[in-house]
């Protein structure tokens, strides 16, 4: 069975970690913030490692990765699972970079939060510009997602009109709402779902934003030339196949 390390105990990083310990793998992970069995401060004791996810915040795996290439041979398979594609793959590794992206996890940070579990049923993007990777896959299949493989830059444009641009439009959202002391009184769940990404993780959310800024930018036009299409005599049948069309897609 393969030896797998991980980098970061936040909430992506501690649930791989725990479900890979349940699952039985050899699993040690490197954090600053978490103390305990397997758990250690520093990158040596991933030498002998097969697979590493690096689970870092956005602005800081740059540096994670570039730290990584003195340490590693080149046989091993490095992941990351940033929620942006583009900036992790203008440079080719003296490992085995096989970047990815799990689309699952939940408003709450920090290893606390973290549980078995969270990627069941989940997608999970690949993008192998420098080579895929069998055994990552088998690992992302047994931790119960679905891989999905496309190319960087289609995946940033894809991330915002579904992840970052919501999560921008749920705090928009609230702002605007919060001008208005009876709308905030008359608030209940159906508000409080649709801003439910406004409290995002304060650090990640502004990694998306300052990075990938143009395509959120785009995203936003198309949903305002939406808005303007929806609303109009054919509303009924519009939203009848929005609902049949989204009922089916969550159906699969």
């Amino acid at each position: 069975m393969k030896k797998i390390g991980v980098i970061g105990l936040g909430l992506i990083g501690g649930s791989i970690f725990k479900d890979l310990k349940v699952l039985g793998y050899d699993v040690i992970a490197v954090s600053n913030s978490q103390d305990g069995e397997n758990i250690y401060k520093t990158y040596d004791v991933l030498k002998d490692r097969d697979i590493i996810f690096v689970c870092s915040a956005m602005n800081k795996t740059l540096k994670v990765l570039d730290d990584l290439e003195s340490v590693l041979s080149p046989e091993t398979v490095v992941t990351d699972v940033c929620s942006l594609k583009e900036f992790v793959c203008k440079k080719k590794r003296p490992y085995h970079f096989v970047p990815s992206h799990p689309m699952a996890g939940t408003e709450h940070k920090g290893f606390e939060n973290s549980f078995e579990g969270l990627f069941k049923g989940a997608k999970w993007v690949i993008t192998p510009v420098f080579g895929e990777s069998k055994e990552l896959v088998s690992i992302i299949e047994a931790l119960g997602a679905k891989p999905l493989f496309t190319i960087p830059e289609k995946h940033d444009e894809a991330a915002a009109m579904i992840s970052h641009m919501p999560m921008v439009l749920a705090q928009a959202l609230f702002l605007a709402a919060s001008d208005n002391k009876l709308a905030l009184e008359m608030a209940s769940s159906g508000f409080r779902d649709m801003t439910r990404l406004a409290m995002s993780n304060e650090e990640m959310a502004c990694d998306m934003v300052s990075m990938n800024s143009k395509n959120i930018e785009h995203s936003l036009l198309k949903l305002y030339k939406s808005v303007g299409d929806l609303i109009g005599e054919n509303y009924p049948e519009t939203i009848s196949k929005i609902k049949s069309d989204r009922s089916k897609m969550f159906l699969q």
